[in-house]
Order: structure tokens, then sequence, then C-alpha cells
């Protein structure tokens, strides 16, 4: 294996070429290191050390995963057979002593340099050749190499890597897909998204970007495009790293996402995924950049948290193996503060990506330090003509013409009029003109003719904000709307501060009310949960008969009240306590009950839950203490006082805890091919909370009963049936306060539509929004379309 290991790395680092010493410095290992593993000498090379030697060699993702099988032993040295040609999408100048260093299996005609007195001198290339020269001593590029047809897959690792790849491709397209057709972006033709070559200023220095060996130079690449020709585009870029940048609402997720779809429809099988990552969630300085895209898939794949053949998860498995292309969108999204190092971190891998972001953003850390090997392009301004191609096509047609035609007239022959020259300006990106569309194209749409009325619209930015407010009036405009427009324009303006006040574009159903402090959202669950528990305990006793508490019967509102108080209590310093441990609030569980895998598991969470346990038992021992010592509560051991209430609420809060924490150890991921978005998240763990906690209920009552029993010697008539439909009750509200779908019943469905935030139905509400074109659904979560539109409802 080792040996194996050896002749591959050898070969792969003459191929590039490097030296020793310099692979050593750019992979960050010592020159003793590289030696040992080339000769052999050295066994069992560590994950880590082959993922910086791949970084460093610049692997392209099927290169990476035939290495990674190699070092596993389930792949051959001759799997890795350096190929005959090397590709190369730039017009390079190689000197002599480069291309001899280069010892290609089989080299293409390089372009050598004319020595250095007559190097100012252009080369022309041989008549006939191409117009982009292929030279050996550049090694294929991350473009090139992502999107070549795949070798094929032999060994058991590359098989289930190549699985695992598909099945996500196949995800990521049918959610893109839909996406582009609730954007209505092919109706009736895509906007003419166009670019030009970026300034230099926020690029690295070409010889990078085109991957040219030491000693080279490299000339600029042609960059210009459109739409249509995104992908094209990207494999001119030898690096494979591009970035675009283009102001608010120019049409950068528009493109990032039509980018990802031709990808797509040209991947080979087993080949790389690009997946689109909303950058904002990101925080460099606390996670490093694999883990951070890895938590990203687990969080919209779910079924990519299985295990994966080094033993960590799937996600992990294929972002380090290169299967995972990021298509990293907003960049300026990033909190204060994270964009050097997030631009860092970016460096310090050889990744290929795709990253949007606004230019002042970029440009303010790029001017110092670009992003490494990447090119750069800046998106276009519509015109006019765009818009008289456009406009009129979308809108209904009257009298051989549309309500367009006077206003696009009057742009086209008095375009240094105040109003016109506002509303050009304002209607030069794609957002500002499907605002306007939306606005004025419907067949109730008003005259647009009203948005040359200097009156009304006095400036440029009276203009946008009268199209954004009148996007959600108009898209709610539908008389037999199930939703008042007045309303739900509060309810957005909540969920937009909401996701402010969070610093993120993720609308996750698990984090509504989460916005509140914590202290706060203890009280709401407590009072909540607790009084669902003692309502329910109360008409109980009611209807099955009241035990006695010592021999005195016991009043059922009385007993509502303490388990009110009691289990409240507990409720919410579990909540607070486990929310602290979790380091925010309860994450849904993405898990069906089976056997597998959870030894992990379990040991990461059975204690941390265990405290969660013991902390709102010893809540409830307190309460149920003080009302057992008045001889009020049967809940607490009869004629014990406060120590037995004590002790029942501690043992009923340590056989909740060991319960909760076992759980962690049967838990396994569900299918990535099962349909995985927030209703289903939400499904599932439901599921989980009914089920499991009810389960735990059951057991909790069971154990109640034992211990009333044993400590007077008998079992009271009416205890076990009590306690045999309290403890479900009491294990249900245990789940709520502890679970994901807990948080969501609490604030979602009771909280926030009690105080008017939200409506009482909200998952129809969200799900409505996305097919108005208000939000959008990104996996598990959701996301406002338009980050302008987010930020024009929090303000407002």
């Amino acid at each position: 294996m080792t040996t194996q290991f050896s002749v591959v790395l050898r070969e792969l680092r003459r191929r590039v070429p490097l030296t020793q010493e310099e692979l050593a410095d750019r992979a960050g290992v010592s020159v003793r290191t590289i030696r040992r593993l080339e000769t052999g000498e050295r066994a069992n090379p560590q994950l880590d050390t082959v993922r910086l030697l791949a970084d460093a060699l610049g692997l392209a993702p099927d290169e990476r995963a035939r290495v990674l099988a190699v070092v596993d032993g389930h792949a051959a040295a001759a799997e890795l057979a350096v190929p005959a040609e090397l590709v190369g999408s730039a017009e390079l100048v190689v000197p002599a002593e480069a291309a001899e260093r280069a010892e290609p299996a089989a080299p293409a005609e390089p372009v050598v340099a004319p020595p250095a007195e007559e190097a100012g001198r252009d080369t022309e290339p041989p008549a006939g050749a191409p117009n982009r020269t292929e030279p050996a001593a550049v090694r294929p590029s991350g473009a090139v190499g992502l999107l070549a047809p795949a070798a094929p897959v032999e060994s058991t690792l590359e098989r289930r890597l190549a699985a695992a790849a598909d099945d996500l491709a196949h995800a990521v397209g049918a959610r893109l897909g839909r996406e582009e057709e609730l954007r209505r972006v092919q109706d009736p033709f895509p906007l003419p998204v166009r670019w030009q070559l970026a300034p230099e200023g926020v690029m690295d220095h070409w010889e990078n970007i085109c991957r040219a060996s030491p000693g080279a130079t490299a000339r600029p690449l042609d960059l210009a495009g459109r739409l249509p020709e995104v992908a094209e585009v990207y494999r001119r870029v030898p690096s494979g790293r591009l970035v675009v940048l283009g102001r608010t609402g120019s049409g950068k997720s528009v493109l990032a996402a039509r980018f990802v779809l031709d990808l797509l429809g040209a991947r080979p099988p087993g080949g790389a995924v690009p997946v689109v990552f909303a950058l904002g969630s990101w925080d460099p300085t606390a996670t490093l950049f694999r883990d951070w895209l890895a938590a990203q898939l687990v969080r919209d794949h779910p079924g990519l948290e299985a295990t994966g053949p080094d033993g960590g998860d799937l996600a992990t498995a294929l972002v380090e193996a290169g299967r995972v292309l990021p298509v990293l969108d907003g960049f300026d999204e990033l909190a204060t503060g994270l964009h050097r190092p997030a631009l860092d971190a970016l460096n310090a891998t050889t990744l290929p990506l795709l990253l949007t972001s606004r230019p002042g953003e970029y440009a303010a850390v790029a001017g110092a330090a670009a992003l490494t090997a990447a090119a750069a392009v800046r998106l276009t301004d519509l015109t006019v003509a765009d818009l008289a191609d456009y406009l009129p096509r979308t809108a209904r047609k009257s009298g051989g013409g549309t309500a367009w035609d006077p206003v696009l007239a009057e742009l086209r022959a008095h375009p240094e009029r105040p109003a016109c020259l506002n509303l050009r300006t304002v209607l030069t990106t794609p957002l500002m003109v499907g605002l306007a569309r939306t606005a004025y194209s419907g067949p109730d749409g008003a005259d647009p003719a009203a948005l040359l009325d200097p009156a009304r619209f006095a400036s440029q930015h009276d203009l946008e904000d009268h199209l954004l407010a009148s996007f959600i009036p108009t898209v709610y405009r539908d008389p037999d709307a199930r939703w008042d427009p007045d309303r739900v324009r509060g309810w957005l303006a909540h969920l937009a501060r909401h996701l402010d006040r969070l610093g993120t574009q993720d609308l996750a159903w698990w984090q509504l009310g989460a916005s509140m402090r914590r202290s706060a959202r203890m009280v709401v669950l407590g009072v909540v949960a607790g009084l669902f528990v003692g309502v329910l305990s109360g008409a109980l006793i009611r209807l099955l008969g009241a035990p006695t508490a010592g021999g005195t019967p016991v009043n059922a509102l009385v007993l509502a009240l303490e388990n009110w108080a009691g289990f409240g209590l507990a409720f919410a310093l579990g909540h607070g306590i486990g929310n602290a441990v979790e380091g925010g609030p309860f994450r849904p569980s993405r898990v069906r009950l089976a056997p597998r895998g959870g030894a992990r598991r379990l040991r990461a969470r059975f204690l941390p839950r265990l405290a969660v346990g013991v902390a709102g038992g010893l809540g409830a021992g307190v309460v149920l203490g003080l009302a057992n010592s008045a001889g009020h509560n049967p809940m607490g051991i009869p004629g014990s006082g406060f120590p037995g209430g004590l002790a029942t609420g501690i043992a009923m809060g340590v056989v909740s805890g060991v319960a909760w924490g076992l759980l962690a150890g049967v838990e396994a991921p569900v299918d990535i091919r099962s349909s995985v978005d927030p209703a289903h998240l939400l499904r599932t763990n439901r599921r989980m909370v009914v089920g499991g906690f009810a389960g735990l209920g059951v057991v909790l009552g069971l154990l109640h009963a034992a211990l009333l029993a044993l400590a007077q010697g008998r079992l009271d008539p009416a205890t076990l049936p009590l306690d045999l439909t309290v403890g479900p009750v009491v294990g249900f509200a245990i789940g709520v306060c502890v679970t994901a779908w807990g948080h969501w019943l609490v604030f979602a469905r009771v909280w926030l539509p009690l105080t008017g935030k939200l409506p009482w139905s909200v998952a129809a509400f969200l799900d409505d929004a996305c097919r108005r074109g208000v939000l959008r659904q990104v996996g598990a979560v959701h996301q406002f379309r338009h980050a302008r539109l987010q930020a024009h409802l929090a303000s407002s």
C-alpha cells in the first residue's frame, strides 16, 4: 500500500513539475516527510498530510479520489497513470529549462520563450494552430479537470463516493430547476445578464490564474460573456477559480444558479457536483472552510451525514475527495470584519470555486491580496435596448401595442430629462426590471407611465422604494387569496427583522423565536409547556378520580396549578441549559430509529443530555417537594415532605436524561434520495417527539407508580391509571422542551401567532410565499428571494 503511494506521489510531483523542496514548501510539510513518503520509508501516511499534498499538487477531483483510494488500499497505482495530454486554456510562454523539468509521459509541443534579450517581441503561433496553446509544463486546469469525463470507478471507496455524488447532483439539479420556474427566469426568456473582465486590481497574477510553471508568463484571457455562456467561460479558466462581481440586484444569484445547472447538464457520472452555498452564514474565524462546506451539505442533504469511508460522514468525504465544486454566493453578506479572514481561508486551499460578491466589499480586501489564482468578471448594466426587447413581451397586448411601449419610446426620445434618467438608471438591474414587470405587466397591472411622473418620484431612491413597496401588495393581490396583504407585510417584516438580529439569510423553522433573549424563551416555553401538563393532569384527575396524598383527597385544580409551576420550571431549565450545551437552538432531528452507527453519537451526546435531564428534574423536584410538604401533591412520595418531592423530581430527571442520552445511540441518517425540505424535517422531528418521548413518558409513569408503591407498601388503585395517562403527557412535554419541533410548536404555532407576529398556519404561509416569489426554498431552509427586499422589509 505504502509502496504504491510512493510511486503515485513521485509521478504526480514530476508531472507538475516540482522538486521535493518546492512541494514541501507548497504543502507546508518538511522535505524529510516528502522523501520518506516517496521512498516508502514512512508507512501509513496521515489523511491530513495526503490532503495537503493533493492541494499543493492541484489535483483534479477524480485524481484526488484515486489518491485517497490508493492510501486506503482499494486501488492500484496503475489507476493513476499520468494522462498523455496536458490541457491548458491560456496562451503561455514557457522557458526551456521549465519544460525540461516537466518529464511528461507524452508531452505536447510547448511554446518556448525566445531568449531573454528577445522577450519583448511577440511570438506568433504556427499557422492553423488553435488560439490557446497547450504547453507541456502546465497541468490540467481545475475547470477542465472537473468537467472532463470521469475515470472508470473501480474501488469500493470510489463507487460509494460516486453514488453519493450522483444522488447529490440529482437533488441539487431538481431544486434549482424548480427555483428557475418559480422565478420565471425563462418566461419569456432570460434577461440578458452580461459581464466584462474586472479591473486588474481585484485579480491575481495571470500566471497564477493560468497555472503557469515557474518562469513562464501568461497573457490575459478573454472572459467576456453572457448568461448562456457562463459554464463555457468558466472552462476557460485553468485554475477553475472565478469571481463574479455585481451590484445589488445585478443577477449574481441567477448567474450562479444557471452556472450550476449548465455544469450539471454536462457532468459525467461520478463527477464533481457544483453546489450553491450562501456564504453569509460562514464564520471563518470559528470554522474551517471544508468543515463549513460539509456542515452545510449535511444541513441541506441529511443523508450525507451517513458514515463515510474514513469513519467521518459522507459530506466530509465528498469535500475532501474534491467531488464538490463550491459556488459561494454572497461574499459581501459576510459579517463585518470577516471578509479578510474568509479570503485568507479560501487562499489556503486550491479548491476550484465560483464566488459572487458586490464589488465594493470584495475590492476592499482584494486590493491588498486577491483570491489566489482567481480570475474576476464584473456584471454590466442592462440597456434601454434590453428593456425594449424584454418588457413589452411580458405585458398583455392592447391595440397593437403594450403599456410599456410609450414609456420605452419616452426613454429613447428624451434620455436627458430627469424623470427618464432616473427610470433608466433604476431599470439597469434584473432585480428592478423584475419588480417593474411584477407591478405593471400583469393583467391587473397599473399604467407604467406613472413611473415617469416627476412629482411622485423625484429621485432614483423614490422609484426603487416604490417598486420594492409595490411587490408585496402586487403578488398578494389575488381576491381569493387566503392572506390579507397588509398583515402579510407585517409578518414578512417580522421575519426580515428576525433574520437581521440573527445575522443570517437562512430562515430556519427551528430558529423562529430564537432572536428572543434566552431568558425570555425559557419563560415562554416553561409557561406554555407547563400549562399543557398542568391542564391535562388536572383534567385527568377529574375524569379518573383523585388519588390521595397521605389520606387527604387531592383537589384537581390545586394539582393542576402545582404541576404547572413544577413542570414549567423543569421545562424552562431543561430548555435553557440544553440550548447552552448545544450552543444555540436545538437543531432538527434528521434521523429515524435504527440500530446502526450510533456509538460515536452516543459518546458525544450522552452526558450533555443527561445533564439537561438532571437540571430539569431538580427544578421540578423543588416545586414538588414544596407541594408534598404541604400535603397537596401525590406526585411526591406521601409522608416524606420536601425530600420526597425533591427525590421524585430528581429521579424522573435522571431517567429522562438517561433515556434521551441513549436515544442518541440508535439514531441513523435518512436516505439522501428522500425529499429533504423544511416540511420533511418538520415531520421527521415530530415523529421522533410523538413516538420516542411519549414512550419515555410511559416509562416515567411506571417509575413513579413503583416509587409510590415502595414508599407506601401498597399500590393506590387510582395511581397506576393516572400515571400511565399523565406519564405520556409529561414525556411529550419533555420532547417539546428539548427538540427543534418543540421549539417550533411553542413559538411558531402558539406564541408568535398569539402576539400577532406570524399567522397561525406558518408552514402554509411560508410555502405560499415561495409560490408567489417572495421566498425561496434552499434545502432545509427558506430565504428571501431578494436580499434587497429583505432589507427593505426589515427597515419598514
